[in-house]
């Protein structure tokens, strides 16, 4: 048996994970009616939700505690990218919408039943202040990571008085977390082949001709901007050919998030990543975390082309001007995403009362989303986890190039 894991572990985890999927597309085809098979993924989900909270708790506490002085020197060019990369792939969502007319069968879609929607921008900046200031061991309980990251940073701040002893076993603990992250994540191959079944074996393969328009924009969108836009953003940083890094960064971190969709589970592997460029760990192991609650290009994508779908169906003449305040608000809407039940999508309804739609007509978008999620959601994360360790490289890059020192790992 010991040999036997040895060789299981001894294969990449990439490898282990493309194994359950075919494996769970198979018997999601051959036997639909084994369903026993879909507990798998249910156990993989629930693990992983009930660790992240915890791990994003402690590893800000003991990042801050037990930092140097003069780390996160980066942190506001960090800032910066998170937040112009996530505008700017609301633009091309924008963009993509304008020349690619897509429509949605609403008549036939089943409204999202049990989910509140946001109301307008002011409640959502209302429920964004009180999400900060909620109770911390609530934010934890709740998986509101907004809550979560901002009580972190107070006691974060708060212990870096504390003696050498107290510092050593938050950084322990936070290890010792960090770790157990990883061991729900060597389940994936399991949870994933649970996941694909349970999918494949209720929707079947149909999923992808119902709405694939509405998958292929949103997919494409995805993809340009992790091929096209991200680079970009990347060269004005660290002005040499930016594709080494953005390659890695999809492969090493891009996989994981999109098989197990949490940004937030994904950090240790963000860590690791970081960690293997030679990048400072006072940077990155407060970077990551941030990046996990507000760097949501993905979101963003999804809130704006799901809305401006929604909009060419019921025929709305759209200008140009309120498509760019819409990229605004799906932007600062998707940055509070990660701390609400069922991410961006239940921010649909805002952005498509900008339009004046009903939140009836608006919810059957959401149901739609949640029909398509299987793909849609894999890819927003995998997008969303992966550009968190490209900034943050790219910002300490950036430093590196001004040093005079050379980019390589």
């Amino acid at each position: 048996m010991t040999n036997i894991l040895s060789k299981w572990n001894s294969i990449s985890l990439v490898k282990r994970i493309i194994c359950g999927l075919i494996i769970g597309a198979i018997l999601g085809v051959a036997v639909p009616q084994a369903t026993g098979i879909s507990i798998l993924g249910t156990l993989f989900v629930n693990a992983l939700k009930a660790v992240a909270p915890i791990l994003v708790f402690f590893l800000v506490i003991a990042a801050l505690a037990c930092g140097n002085e003069d780390g996160g020197k980066t942190m506001g060019r960090v800032v910066v990218l998170y937040l112009v990369g996530t505008f700017l792939a609301a633009v091309v969502a924008v963009i993509a919408c304008h020349f690619i007319h897509v429509t949605l069968p609403l008549d036939g879609a089943a409204a999202a039943e049990g989910y509140e929607a946001a109301g307008g921008i002011g409640e959502v900046f209302t429920n964004l202040l009180m999400n900060v200031v909620a109770n911390p061991f609530g934010s934890i309980i709740n998986a509101n990571y907004i809550g979560i990251l901002a009580w972190a940073v107070v006691f974060g701040l708060a212990l870096k008085v504390a003696g050498e002893t107290t510092k050593k076993a938050l950084s322990d603990f936070s290890d010792a977390v960090s770790q157990a992250v990883r061991w729900v994540i060597s389940f994936a191959p399991f949870g994933i082949l649970g996941l694909v079944f349970s999918t494949v074996s209720t929707n079947g393969l149909g999923i992808f001709t119902e709405y694939g328009k509405l998958l292929g924009i949103l997919v494409g969108c995805m993809a340009f901007v992790a091929l096209i836009l991200n680079p970009i953003i990347v060269f004005t940083q660290i002005r040499q050919n930016p594709y080494r890094l953005v390659f890695k960064c999809l492969k090493d971190s891009f996989i994981t998030a999109f098989f197990t969709r949490s940004s937030a589970a994904n950090i240790p592997v963000n860590m690791a990543l970081c960690k293997s460029l030679g990048l400072d760990e006072d940077n990155y192991s407060i970077s990551i975390p941030l990046g996990a609650t507000i760097n949501m290009a993905g979101a963003a994508i999804t809130i704006t082309v799901m809305t401006l779908a929604c909009v060419n169906t019921v025929g709305i003449e759209v200008p140009l001007a309120m498509k760019v305040f819409l990229s605004f608000v799906a932007a600062i809407s998707a940055c509070g995403a990660s701390g609400v039940a069922g991410g961006s999508l239940l921010l649909i309804p805002l952005a498509c009362s900008l339009f004046g739609i009903s939140n009836d007509v608006a919810m059957q978008v959401v149901g739609i989303g949640f029909i398509i999620g299987v793909v849609q959601d894999s890819c927003e994360t995998g997008l969303n986890s992966s550009t968190d360790a490209l900034f943050t490289a790219a910002a300490e890059f950036h430093d590196w190039k001004k040093e005079g020192k050379p980019i390589t790992w």
